[in-house]
């Protein structure tokens, strides 16, 4: 199947047609996609592999091999992988809503603690689920926190630092990004793999309800020191149980941060939902039925497309679409599996 597929400007192997860009890091740039064949939006991560040293290649298999491993309604979920000479493409789910950071940066003081406690518990439950994997994502921050308002949750994204850990041993890779990171990975110590997520959802707890990071000087020197000194300010009109809950997971010592459990069981999180997405009505996978039009031309484009001959497509499924039989019906988006080594790009 894969001989004779190629890349073309905007196109991704027949399959998605690339649109305007939605981010751009050191090796990747996000893009926004429409399946061709159901038109449904998606966001694509593009890797130029060319430019990937050792280092940037291993988080890369890492975020793959991580995200193909977590499967949860709090996390945004990958697609499918298309590997090609130069280029590895993350087909991903495509968030409506905007990210974190943006969110708060609207909200001059921060959010509701009422607002706040819906968004974080749904975030420390994706936590809490990544961390029974033994998954550790290593780059928690409210820019890697992505709203689905339809869906009305928020949901995890970005596991380029993620990686696998095995309880009671340390890792030491020093990764993440300084605001956010705990004190033993800035130091550049081994350290206990949840307990940098803690600190992490901590500082993510202070920016959601007091508007601004804790840590966060004039230059980086000035935060890392406040950073190990472990000093920050919450505004009077945080409740107690909130600051506490905060001082809890702010600890300068990894042994003395709340754990997972004791942060769900929380005074301040109590009474809140920590997975509405479980509990929603509709699929989390989207579908809509076909006119008997649209019906044969996605058999036919699916047929030149090279993806199936239409026997085998029709199989299971009548050719025309009748009142007595439902039409056809595509998830969003049709998931393939694809490796072209001989694509050129």
């Amino acid at each position: 199947m894969a001989g004779h597929k190629r890349h073309h400007d905007g196109k991704i192997a027949g399959l998605y047609d690339l649109d305007k860009t939605l981010g751009r890091g050191h090796f990747a740039v996000v893009k926004l996609a429409r399946h061709v064949f159901t038109g449904e939006k998606v966001a694509v991560k593009v890797i130029d592999k060319t430019k990937l040293d050792p280092v940037a290649r291993g988080h890369l298999f890492q975020e793959v091999r991580c995200m193909k491993m977590v499967q949860h309604p709090n996390v945004v979920r990958l697609y499918e992988v298309i590997d090609t000479a130069t280029k590895l493409y993350l087909i991903l789910e495509l968030g409506d809503g905007g990210d974190m950071y943006d969110c708060i940066m609207k909200h001059e003081g921060g959010l509701t603690e009422e607002v706040a406690k819906c968004y974080f518990a749904q975030i420390v439950h994706a936590i809490s689920y990544c961390h029974r994997l033994h998954v550790v994502h290593r780059d928690l921050k409210p820019e890697n926190v992505v709203f689905f308002e339809k869906q009305g949750v928020v949901k995890l994204t970005d596991f380029g630092f993620s990686n696998r850990f095995q309880p009671g041993k340390k890792l030491n890779t020093s990764c993440g990004s300084l605001a956010y990171s705990a004190p033993e990975i800035l130091l550049g110590d081994e350290y206990d793999a949840p307990a940098v997520d803690i600190w992490s959802l901590g500082v993510i707890l202070f920016m959601l309800v007091c508007g601004q990071p804790p840590f966060q000087e004039a230059n980086d020197s000035e935060t890392l020191t406040m950073i190990m000194d472990c000093k920050y300010t919450v505004p009077p009109h945080i409740s107690r149980a909130c600051i506490d809950l905060i001082g809890h997971m702010l600890q300068r010592d990894p042994k003395k941060r709340a754990t997972l459990e004791q942060i769900e069981s929380h005074q301040w999180l109590q009474g809140v939902d920590p997975s509405p997405a479980t509990k929603l009505s509709t699929p989390l996978v989207s579908h809509r039925s076909l006119s008997e039009e649209e019906h044969g031309s996605i058999i036919q484009r699916m047929v030149l497309g090279g993806i199936a001959d239409r026997d085998a497509i029709t199989e299971a499924q009548p050719a025309t679409p009748s009142a007595a039989t439902p039409p056809l019906i595509f998830p969003q988006p049709l998931l393939f599996c694809f490796h072209f080594s001989d694509v050129t790009t």
